[in-house]
């Protein structure tokens, strides 16, 4: 017999009705979560992905060329060859930048940063998430008011402070302000609120767990896929980073994308040897995307909460 006879007979023929319409809803849901895409679909992807891909394809083959090449045709090649090996040579081996202390400390920066913008924000998304305080929802707004204050407005008064501690061309005047965003704390905050149920909290307290325990053991693993995508953010954003750096960082003591910038600060720009260097800062964010994008992906659904 049919869970909707039953319905019918024991909760009268307008429950069963009602409860005939979800199961179709529900398996009609199904059959389209089931279904494959249509052409429509993977065209529509083909495109966004050509799209995407176009620009360091286009970077590719301006670094396989030279200046005079580059001069007299917009396209100078259908494909990369060996000469983008020898400019990367070139990038590497230039007298001009330090390569390798342009990427020891933009590998120092970017880890650096982002573990402590996670570990923080996570911090903090707890307690705005989970405690209560006083004060609490006002200070919430105030931090998500900072994200409207632009970064320029900020820069003098910044750097005034970085003299008065003597780091100027020193690391930590580009570590110190970047430990802790407001992003990162309302990205967690908001995440918190519906991963962590208060049941798994109370739970951890009676079996005498202390806040900070709780923290660790309760919190932590429940934010690890908001986590691991604010992490890959917030790396890519300071990897890539160049307004601030430029400003209290030095030749002597550069990263990544300043040492890019010093390739054209030239009578004449070398376009092929900029595109080789471009394409060398981009090369480890390539890398991390492909190992590490797809377990992200599969952390983030895993972690979703289902209604």
């Amino acid at each position: 017999m049919s869970s909707v006879a039953v319905t019918a007979q024991t909760a009268g023929p307008g429950a069963a009705r009602a409860a005939a319409k979800r199961r179709n809803r529900g398996s009609r849901a199904t059959r389209s979560a089931q279904r494959r895409p249509g052409w429509l679909t993977y065209t529509l992807l083909g495109v966004a992905l050509l799209i995407s891909i176009f620009p360091l394809y286009f970077t590719l083959l301006l670094g396989s060329s030279d200046p005079v090449t580059i001069a007299k045709n917009a396209v100078p090649q259908w494909l990369p060859d060996a000469g983008l090996f020898q400019q990367f040579a070139e990038v590497i081996n230039s007298s001009r930048i330090n390569f390798w202390k342009a990427l020891t400390n933009s590998v120092i920066i970017a880890v650096v940063t982002s573990a402590s913008v996670v570990l923080f924000s996570t911090l903090a998304g707890y307690s705005f998430a989970k405690l209560r305080f006083r004060g609490r929802g006002p200070l919430l707004v105030f931090v998500i008011a900072t994200m409207a204050v632009p970064t320029q407005l900020g820069v003098i008064p910044m750097y005034i402070l970085m003299t008065d501690l003597d780091w100027i061309g020193k690391l930590q005047a580009v570590i110190v302000p970047a430990l802790v965003t407001a992003f990162g704390v309302f990205w967690m905050t908001q995440y918190l609120s519906e991963a962590l149920p208060y049941e798994l909290i109370e739970a951890a307290r009676v079996d005498g767990a202390s806040m900070i325990r709780t923290f660790w053991s309760v919190a932590l693993p429940a934010a690890r896929p908001a986590a691991a995508m604010l992490g890959l953010f917030t790396f890519v954003q300071q990897w890539t980073n160049f307004f601030w750096p430029s400003i209290v960082l030095n030749s002597e003591n550069p990263t990544l994308p300043l040492v890019v910038q010093s390739l054209q600060a030239n009578f004449f720009v070398d376009y092929s040897l900029v595109m080789a260097g471009i394409f060398l800062v981009t090369l480890p964010l390539l890398v991390i995307f492909a190992f590490v994008g797809k377990q992200l992906v599969a952390g983030i659904m895993a972690g979703a909460v289902k209604g």
